[in-house]
Order: structure tokens, then sequence, then C-alpha cells
């Protein structure tokens, strides 16, 4: 192979030093996680050594490579605690992670903002490195309009302000004039920021309507992420423009005509857009021809057109509950650009064919034609492979066995490759007309699901394969492998629960822990341990691979409906496709890998930002599902300990609420983090992660997102509350001494105004 230039590597070191998640990290684990052969390394440690005589790195603590920065001072965003303390998370990464903030020295900060800090102290706690600072210059505000409840305290107009960005009720004045009554949801404008000495003032911009409405709910969330939820007048303009100017005749003497061919839609049973459909050919000796065609929204959104700019500023469409936030106008999301039933619709089509043992042989990519048979649903296909078949024409159940066959044979090669799958399953809330909660109910895991899984990670698997090859840059999929501080986590709590795992953990010790629990007491907490000790999956050009996927090269390619990373993909493709890219000239004119790391950055923001945004408002709604059935009783798992409580997550809402110590019965209750449990002294009960337990539906904090929680007495005799093992008995005192003791009576007093900090786990 050709060795890259010391040039090439440096450029690839900085990219990936800079990222906003990367965690220092030793010369031989960054070249794996970078992508560096072995005949590279060599080269590599001299384009480290290079940058580090040049001063643009530096060897941090345990020999990790970071960013060199300014002695003792800080930049980086800032999260607030409703307790007055915060922590700086670092722009450029350091070699103790984030920096805590006590209360008194945040400088009136809140959650979002920019900040400088600089650091006050330093210690070390066992293999731990402790820092502590104080914010001297707010460098920008992260936002100045938040939305909440208004009410009125004597003479004075309040805002409860909603979520965790501000802990505290803002001043607001002018109420009159814009007819606002208490108990009306608002959107206000900050005109004084709070501080440590005087309340947030501020002036309200908008009334959303009355806050005890749910379909408020929605509209009180999007304000709250600041959501684009409107088109510019001359984006529609452009999309109208677009469908006048579509002819399918010019395309069909441009493209495969796929019509005649058995393709099938499968998708949820409230799904509007359709960007994704399955052919499959049965060949000789067992082998089979996949075809994956996607929806052409290339052919409709031109580079740099209005349609273009605005899905770039989106990145994503956002969906709630009956409600979506497309990324492009329906007239092309839910219309032209649709894989409808029964309408020729504009395809780019990957063809893969597989052996009889599901290994890939051949890839061919076109651009295509297709008109769907059948638009199926999930429960549906379920329903016709279990032999319910009436009305469903001979070619399409013969399609959905094949495809079934197909994808159980990928997925069992997928999985020896070492594709690590999470058993977390979701909720689906059932809504009534007035989009109410009226119950909860688990999220169907049928097959049917996995099938299209498997097609679609195989087609984005074989697209960026493709670029690959061609050595185009691209915008990838990239799942960075676990941090060596998280592996380390995971490991010691893994051994708590008595698995024998090795302290660096690799992925066949995470997969045979995981089989080893499947079915089991402890299996939740394992999975939820697991997927909170991985990295984030974002867009990035760097070659670093899918760690989950077990995947070299990957990229999204499957939904460029809704998310503009695939649209990207798809003008690439189309080049290949135009043989653009078959001379230096034309592979000139795609996006730099510099280009594609800025755009890979947004993009990654604003999956993160819609998907916060979305469990918000499906917290939000079980929250107010909750608040009529305080008192109940429902079972959970210990999820978290911490110094204010026990974090507990209900089995069947899939939302965490808080014990608190005040609520634990008179003990002194060491919290041992390291082993993830609490222990009374006195009465030697422990309350471990991972702990089956009932709960007593205790309050609701609407506006604060909390839920509180109270063990059941039968928690506290078995399961949670066990005694410990004489083992355990024996270190205790020691434990205890390092761990540090919570009395219960003394927290009660300490909080009796609780604080507003439950509601989920961040």
């Amino acid at each position: 192979m050709t060795i890259s230039t010391t040039n090439d590597l440096t450029g690839r070191i900085l990219q990936h030093v800079s990222r906003k998640d990367y965690r220092p990290q030793r010369v031989r684990r960054l070249a794996q996680s970078i992508g560096i052969q072995e005949d590279e390394y060599g080269e590599f440690r001299s384009a480290v050594k290079s940058l580090m005589k040049a001063g643009r790195v530096m060897l941090g603590g345990s020999n990790c490579v970071m960013l060199p920065s300014a002695v003792g001072v800080i930049i980086g965003a800032f999260r607030g605690n409703p307790r007055g303390f915060g922590f700086v998370v670092p722009a450029n990464p350091t070699d103790h992670g984030d920096l805590f903030i006590p209360p008194g020295a945040t400088g009136g900060a809140i959650t979002g903002d920019t900040v400088e800090a600089r650091i006050t102290r330093r210690g070390k706690r066992g293999d731990s490195t402790l820092v502590e600072g104080e914010i001297t210059r707010i460098v920008e505000r992260g936002q100045s309009r938040f939305v909440g409840e208004l009410i009125r305290q004597g003479e004075q107009w309040l805002m409860i302000p909603d979520g965790h960005a501000l802990h505290a009720p803002v001043v607001v004045g002018d109420v009159r004039s814009t007819r606002a009554r208490a108990g009306d949801q608002i959107v206000v404008e900050l005109t004084d920021f709070p501080s440590a000495t005087r309340a947030g003032r501020g002036v309200i911009v908008e009334v959303l309507g009355r806050r005890s409405d749910p379909g408020v709910d929605t509209l009180s969330t999007i304000h709250q992420y600041h959501l684009r939820h409107t088109f510019p007048p001359e984006v529609p303009e452009d999309a109208r423009r677009v469908v006048r100017e579509y002819s399918l005749e010019a395309e069909l003497r441009k493209r495969e005509d796929l019509r005649r061919e058995i393709v099938v839609t499968i998708d949820p049973d409230d799904a509007k857009d359709f960007d994704d459909a399955i052919s499959i050919r049965r060949l000789a000796r067992g082998r089979y021809e996949l075809g994956v065609h996607i929806a052409d929204v290339s052919a409709f959104v031109r580079p740099d057109r209005p349609l273009d700019v605005e899905a770039r500023l989106r990145g994503n469409s956002v969906y709630f509950p009956r409600h979506v936030i497309p990324m492009l106008p329906e007239v092309l999301s839910n219309g032209l650009c649709s894989l409808q039933e029964g309408e020729a619709r504009l395809a780019k089509s990957v063809f893969i064919e597989y052996d009889a043992k599901g290994h890939r042989i051949t890839k061919r990519y076109a651009n295509t034609v297709i008109q769907s048979r059948k638009r199926l649903t999930y429960g549906e296909v379920t329903r016709i492979l279990a032999g319910e078949t009436r009305g469903i024409s001979p070619q399409v159940v013969a399609l959905l066995k094949s495809m079934d066959h197909l994808a159980r044979l990928i997925q069992k090669r997928r999985l020896a490759a070492g594709m690590i799958v999470l058993d977390l399953p979701g909720v689906e809330l059932v809504l009534n007309d007035k989009d109410e909660v009226t119950d909860v109910v688990p999220e169907d895991t049928a097959f049917s699901h996995t099938i299209i899984e498997m097609f679609m990670v195989e087609a984005n698997e074989a697209v960026a394969e493709l670029f690959d090859h061609l050595g185009v840059p691209h915008l990838r999929r990239i799942h960075p492998e676990p941090p060596a501080e998280s592996q380390n986590k995971l490991s010691s709590f893994l051994r708590v629960l008595g698995k024998p795992v090795p302290r660096q953990l690799e992925r066949p010790d995470m997969i045979r822990v995981l089989d080893s629990v499947r079915g089991q007491p402890e299996a939740f907490a394992v999975n939820l341990a697991v997927l909170r000790s991985m990295a984030q999956a974002e867009y990035s050009p760097a070659p670093i691979g899918h760690f989950a996927l077990a995947s070299r090269h990957y990229s999204h390619f499957t939904s460029p409906i809704r998310r503009y990373p695939d649209l990207v993909i798809h003008r690439l493709l189309n080049k290949y496709l135009e043989h653009e890219l078959d001379t230096p000239q034309g592979k000139s004119g795609v996006p730099s890998t510099e280009e594609l790391a800025l755009l890979g950055a947004h993009c990654s923001f604003t999956e993160r930002h819609a998907e916060a945004a979305e469990r918000e408002l499906r917290l939000v709604k079980i929250l107010r599902f909750l608040e009529k059935r305080v008192g109940d009783v429902e079972p959970g798992v210990v999820t978290g300990v911490a110094n204010v409580g026990v974090y507990v997550q209900l089995l069947k809402y899939r939302v965490d609420g808080l014990v608190r110590f005040a609520d634990l019965p008179d003990d002194w209750w060491d919290i041992d983090a390291r082993s993830g449990c609490v222990v009374g002294q006195r009465s030697r009960r422990r309350i471990a992660i991972g702990d089956a337990v009932k709960v007593q539906l205790a309050g609701v904090d609407l506006s604060a997102r909390e839920l509180d929680l109270v063990l059941t007495a039968d928690s506290l005799k078995t399961g949670a509350g066990r005694t410990r093992p004489p083992a355990e008995k024996r270190e205790g005192a020691e434990r205890g001494r390092k761990a540090g003791r919570v009395d219960r009576k003394a927290v009660r007093k300490r909080h009796s105004r609780r604080p507003r900090q439950a509601g989920r786990r961040r």
C-alpha cells in the first residue's frame, strides 16, 4: 500500500485531537483510533514527535497526546446545576476532562454559555485527577430566550423556566400589554441575566397558550430548542419550481427502468415519508441479489439553491409524537421524493450479490426509476411471515420470505464479525385525539425491523467502501471505540457484578458479557452500562470506522429525505455514476476533507440537538401521564447513585426518577461510586446499580423534568436493601472512609428545599 506522507499524518492527527469528544490517548491507542496501519506506525510516531517539537501537541497525564492550552486557562461550555455548582466542558481536550466549578465561582454563567475559566486547585483521588476552577469571563451567551410558565407572586410576575438551563424564576415586566395570564406558557427574552445576588429579568416575546394544554408541549419544545420550524418564503417557492420542471419521461431516458420489478417499502404504521424500498432476485446455487432503492433527493435539491441552504442549516428532520419538522418541504418529503405505492419515483439503487452464506460477492450502483408494489408496515410483515397472507399477492409473499432468509444470513455474518447488539427496548406512546398520553407500551421488536436494519447497514457500508476504494474524501458515519476511561469504569462495574473481565475491555469481552446476561435480572443494567461507556456516533471524513457495527468503512446513504449527510453522499455517488471521478479534474470538484469536517461537525450537532428535543418532549408527555398516577407502585431498576440519592428507571416507562436519601430509612449511608452502590452502616442494607426494585411514585415537577420516587418496604427487605455478604462487611469501614458517608437525617435538613435535578440522568 502507499504510505502516507508526514504532512498527511500531521493533518489527520491534528484533526482527530481537535474533535470536541476527543479524550487524551496514548500514542499507540491514538494510532488505532485514526486508522493507522501497522506499516505506517513508524511514520506516525515521527509525525507525533514533529508536532510535539512544534508545540502543536503535548503529552499530558499518563503520556497521553493532547492539545496544549494556556497554563491554567480553559475555554469551554458551561453546564450548570440547580445547587449552584457546575462544570466547564473544554473546547480543546485536557488531561483532566471537565473542570468543576464550585458554588459562588460561576461568574453568572448559565448552561450553554461559552466561558473562560482558570484552574484554582488540583488534587488526586486514587487514579483520578481532581481539578477545580472559577469562571473569569463569559465569552458568549448561549441563548437569551427561554420558555416557561407565567405565575403571579404577590405583585410580581415570574416565569418558572422549563428544563435545566435556568434554575431560578425570571422576573417578567409589562405583562398587561401581552394579555398573558397566570398559567400561560410563554417565551421570555432576558434583558438582565441572573447572578448569584439577583434574579434574571426579561420581557414576554410570545404567548404559546395554556400550559395545561397538551398541544402546547410540542410548541414549547420547539421554542426551547430554537428549532427551525417554518420555511423562509423562497424555500417552498424553490420546491414548487422543482416540481414544475420535473419530467419522468426525461428521467427514464437517463436511468434504469425498474418499474416492473417487485419492490416494496416497509415502515412504521404512522410513517409519512418513504425513502427506502427493497427488491430481491434469487439466483443460482442459493445466491441472492439484494436491491436497496433510496429516494433520489439529489435529483431535486441542487447545491446552494434555497432548498439546499435550508436543508443544510436544519441538518435533519425532527420527529415528535404526531408532529414532524421536516428537513425538506412536504411537497418533496411527503410527495415527489416519497416512494409511495403505485407511483413511479426516482431512486439511487445499490445492488449487492450474496453467496449462499450471506457473504457479499459483488456490488453495483445505478440511477433508477422504481414503482413500489406494496406499502407494508412492520406489523403486516410479521403477520405475513407467520402465514397470514390473505389479500397479499404471491409475488410479495415470496419476496418477504426471501428478505427474511437473507437478512438472517447477514445478521449471522455480522454478529460473527463482532457487531454489538444492545438489548434496551424502548417504549411507544399511545395518544388520544387531544395528544394526551393514555398509555405507554413496549416498542415492537419483531424481526421485521431487523430485516430492514440489516439491508440498510449493508447498503451504507457498500457505498462507503466504494469511495474508500476510489480514494475520494467523503462524509463517514464514525463511531470510535470507547475511551479508555470509560472502558475502565465499565470493567470495574462488571467485576462488581461478578463478571470476570479484564481491566482493558475488548470487543469480544463486551459481547461475551452481553450474551451471558441475556434474560437475567441484571441484563438491563449491564446493557445500559455498556451503552454509557460508548462514544457517540458522528459525521466525519476521518477513517475511524464504526465500532458498534464492527465496520471499517461506513456512511449514511439511506435517508436523504431526513438527513443532510445522506444527500451529500448521493451527490458524490452521482459524480461516480456520471464518471466524473475517473479524472483528476473530476475529483478536484468534490468537497475537501476540511469542508467535510466542518459539515460533519454541524450535522453531528443538529442531530444531537434534535434527539435531545425529541427525548425532552417524550419525557414531558410521560411525566404528564405520571402526574395522574402519583401513589402508584411500579417495578424499576437502579441505574445510578449520587450524593443526592439513588436513580431508578421505571421499567414500563423508561424514565429515571430519584429516590432521595431523605426518603430512605434513618441510617448513615456510604456512597461507593466505584462499586455503584450505597450502604447503610447501621442496617447493613445495600442498594446497588442493577438491583430490581419496586418504587412508589411520590411526585412530579414538570418544569424541572423531575420525578420523585420512594422505595417500597418490600424492596428494602429483598433485592435492593439486602445486607452485604461477609466479605463486603470486612471491607466496609475502609470503603466508607474512601467513598464518603451520608447521614439521612442530615440530608433531610440540607435538602429540605429539594434540588430540581432528577427528571433523568444526564
